[in-house]
């Protein structure tokens, strides 16, 4: 874990985001402001690497904290390919209306924030972490992503561009309570994730994360 370089930032925004509070079973209730892990998402879909993992250390946040009440229409299910193609063979298929539920999100809506994070080299990688920072620089100064970032729900598209340092977090300081920090995924490649949590504090509108052992980051 190298942590001589001063942190990578980048400036993102959009016009609605979601970051789902676990605790909530039925209806999706938002954090106040984006987890450590939705910022680390947003990273890997700028630039990502087998050789190293994204450390979140603190995200500005760079507006006033708006809720927004959205109902939509969702289906129930998911229907599987074995599935569809049972309906091939025997006939049938999916009817949306007869599977369709009104789902409540209590989203955020007019947001932007400043990610600052730290490229961390895999133990047993002869690469040099400068290598991996200016080619972030690059895709970060020119759009470039692997995919298209998000805030915390696909449909919220976001956007990213290099920050300038003249941003101004605003001015708010509270505790959050609990925050989801990450999951910790089992060495089984079963994908069963256990998660994990932190005390989340916002000081003067900057939510400080803190550090996590390399090996449970990767």
């Amino acid at each position: 874990m190298d942590s001589h370089h001063p942190a990578l930032s980048v400036r993102v925004w959009g016009g609605w985001a979601c970051f789902t509070r676990p605790e909530m079973k039925v209806e999706r209730v938002s954090y106040p402001v984006m987890t450590p892990s939705a910022a680390r998402g947003v990273l890997e879909a700028i630039f990502w690497k087998p050789q190293f993992a994204w450390r979140v250390e603190c995200i500005e946040v760079l507006k006033q904290i708006r809720y927004h009440s959205i109902l939509r229409n969702e289906v129930g299910s998911r229907a599987s390919e074995r599935t569809a193609r049972s309906w091939a063979r025997r006939g049938g298929g999916y009817f949306a209306t007869a599977d369709r539920t009104q789902r409540h999100t209590l989203a955020l809506r007019d947001v932007a924030y400043v990610i600052h994070a730290q490229i961390d080299v895999k133990p047993g990688v002869g690469d040099e972490p400068a290598k991996f920072r200016d080619q972030f620089r690059r895709r970060v100064a020119k759009g470039r992503c692997f995919a298209r970032p998000y805030l915390g729900c696909r449909e919220f598209a976001a956007d990213f561009a290099p920050s300038d340092g003249g941003e101004r977090p605003i001015d708010r300081t509270e505790d959050l309570g609990p925050m989801l920090l990450d999951l910790d995924y089992a060495d089984d490649g079963s994908g069963r994730g256990t998660p994990r949590f932190f005390a989340a504090r916002l000081e003067g509108g900057v939510l400080h994360v803190p550090p996590r052992p390399l090996r449970e980051a990767a």
